[in-house]
């Protein structure tokens, strides 16, 4: 760590050193007794991973890396499975609902796996997000909830509910409706008869063994809370958990503001600290909805990474954390090439400036030096107009437009061309539609190609641009000329290219070639 770098970073304003700022203060005497700062990120594993699940784990490890600049103190993320709840509802998103119709209620990990691929349900969607997680490179402790409630990691801190039972229910009852009141408890009993989480008033009888009493079926059940014969509601078992393992930063969502501040006021009411975080903004869909796991809308993991690379999907999560963020297929093209134009200019910017670039937080430093010739816009464009192609097609196009072009020379390029392909077979060649020019527009083109012709193969993309720009501006006689530029690039992009927007059209026809340009110009006037 440089002295440079560290100096820098303590007055960076860019968010993930703001937040790790607050440990700087949180421990402003050194590292804690436990001898690390602990970061958690919290997973229900109901549903199937999706990428609100991801963005918690990257938005905290931005955080860590950020705290690890800043400070020597050695740094520890969990990633924490709520798999001990009770299955409230069955996702729309999965195979065999009727069977887990059948086990409303009881532990994640006790019911069947509906996939039929492990052995429960909670262990499947587990494993979905290690996986992911795994492949995106993230330096994590994965730790189930099932788990820690079997194996006594959290007796202690059990007990402690218990000792503090009543403290508890004053912090939570007045939060919950009058109805609500009657029923509640802080505990939730594994029922020895059905296995399901009950929902059911308890009786403290002793605390330092862990015995409550409570009615199943009408039977009065006298049971320990230790040895995962039961958990807690989640609001306290989320400050339950906070004691327990010291945690010092977890983030959480907007819509879970108010669960932040109960949890806090019951982590003190156990004696412990609650973290340092701060709440996110929700993504929501392309209706605008937010996105539940539940429900599946919005984009899946694998959707995303289908036509765009992971450091696309990281880009869109960095910028702008608190404010409220549509995610959906249609934005993946500008995600990408923000990404590559921030990349591009990391090298030359002075350290202050790296540190508030995405691409630092990306790849924790300096991004790999592998410079992108040409935008994932023009590479559509370019997959669009040719139609059904192959990335030995595509290769051959960008012989023209870029020295040494082969996937050796350009492995970043050579995965680009595959997203772009995959992108503009589903969500480009679709929605083409070539209009024939009319009025000045075919004077225009017939101009355009007439100056094409002139040029050497190899022209350089300003000087074709110049000669576009120059009939833009031009006067075709009684027809007159367009009225601005705008127009004649639309004319271009439907007529040669069947979209209402296109790349700068010097490099495209530099791309894709002048004796294929004038091939399309002589298609647009039915030659």
């Amino acid at each position: 760590m440089t002295t440079d770098l560290r100096t820098a970073a303590l007055d960076s304003k860019a968010w993930p050193y703001e937040e790790a700022r607050k440990l700087l203060k949180r421990y402003p005497d050194g590292a804690p007794a436990k001898g690390h700062v602990l970061f958690e990120t919290g997973y229900g594993p109901s549903g199937l991973p999706h990428i609100g699940t991801f963005n918690e784990v990257l938005r905290t490890t931005m955080v860590r890396r950020a705290f690890e600049t800043l400070s020597d103190i050695p740094t520890r993320l969990i990633a924490f499975s709520d798999d001990m709840d009770g299955l409230r509802k069955v996702p729309d998103n999965v195979p065999n609902k009727e069977m887990l119709t059948e086990h409303l209620g009881k532990p994640l990990t006790r019911i069947p796996d509906p996939f039929g691929t492990h052995e429960s349900f909670a262990a499947h969607n587990n494993a979905l997000l290690r996986e992911f997680l795994d492949r995106f490179g993230f330096e994590y402790e994965f730790v189930s909830s099932t788990d820690y409630y079997a194996d006594g990691t959290f007796d202690d801190a059990l007990k402690g509910v218990l000792r503090h039972y009543q403290g508890i229910m004053d912090v939570m009852l007045p939060t919950l409706r009058k109805e609500r009141q009657a029923t509640y408890s802080p505990v939730l009993p594994v029922s020895p008869k059905s296995g399901i989480v009950l929902q059911v008033p308890i009786e403290v009888l002793d605390a330092d063994t862990g015995m409550i009493a409570f009615i199943d079926e009408g039977e009065r059940i006298e049971q320990s809370i230790l040895g995962g014969q039961a958990k807690l509601q989640w609001k306290v078992d989320w400050a339950m958990r906070w004691v327990a393992l010291g945690v010092d930063y977890e983030m959480a969502g907007k819509d879970l503001i108010d669960s932040v501040t109960q949890s806090s006021k019951i982590a003190r009411v156990l004696g412990g600290r609650p973290p340092e975080g701060f709440n996110y903004e929700m993504f929501l869909d392309e209706k605008g909805e937010k996105i539940s796991k539940s429900k599946g809308n919005g984009l899946s993991l694998d959707q995303w990474l289908t036509y765009g690379p992971d450091e696309s999907l990281a880009f869109y999560i960095y910028r702008e954390p608190k404010k409220a963020k549509a995610l959906h297929l249609g934005l993946i093209p500008r995600a990408v090439d923000d990404y590559w134009g921030f990349r591009e200019k990391y090298p030359h910017q002075p350290v202050e400036q790296q540190l508030g670039n995405p691409v630092h937080h990306i790849h924790n430093g300096p991004p790999p030096a592998e410079t992108l010739p040409v935008t994932f816009g023009l590479l559509l464009n370019l997959v669009g107009v040719m139609g059904d192609a192959t990335k030995e097609q595509v290769w051959g196009y960008l012989a023209n437009y870029v020295p040494d072009a082969t996937p050796e020379a350009y492995p970043a390029l050579d995965d680009l061309i595959g997203y772009a392909l995959a992108y503009g077979r589903d969500f480009v060649t679709p929605t083409l539609k070539r209009r024939a020019p009319a009025g000045i527009e075919v004077a225009a083109l017939e101009r355009l190609d007439a100056d094409l012709a002139g040029l050497a193969a190899d022209a350089r993309p300003e000087d074709i641009q110049n000669i576009v720009y120059e009939i833009g501006k031009s006067q075709f006689g009684d027809a007159g000329g367009f009225e601005n530029l705008r127009d004649w690039f639309k004319a271009l992009y439907e007529t040669l290219l069947g979209s209402e927007q296109g790349p700068r059209m010097g490099s495209f026809i530099a791309l894709y070639g002048i004796d294929n340009t004038r091939k399309l110009i002589a298609e647009a006037l039915g030659r």
